[in-house]
């Protein structure tokens, strides 16, 4: 599955979740995913967890963070002294 179709899964409607990126169909949000993953959950747990979930769904909230950040200037938490 290439990138754009990967992307397509990802909607945004200020209707639904106040306009946060969501899985089309769904009410989760791509940062509701992402937050999963970064607690230590992997991809066949999420998909037990939400029936209907695929494996792409949640490639696709990768690949969506990715091309976001891409396009952005990252300020780190904490700026250490040299």
């Amino acid at each position: 599955m290439g990138y754009s179709q990967l992307l397509e899964r990802i909607t945004l409607n200020p209707k639904v979740m106040v306009g946060k990126p969501v899985i089309r169909g769904t009410r989760l949000t791509v940062q509701y995913i992402l937050g999963l993953l970064a607690h230590g959950a992997n991809i066949e747990e999420i998909l037990k967890e939400y029936e209907g979930l695929t494996r792409e769904d949640i490639l696709a909230c990768l690949l969506f963070a990715t091309e976001s950040l891409e396009s952005t200037t990252f300020m780190p938490l904490q700026v250490e002294a040299v």
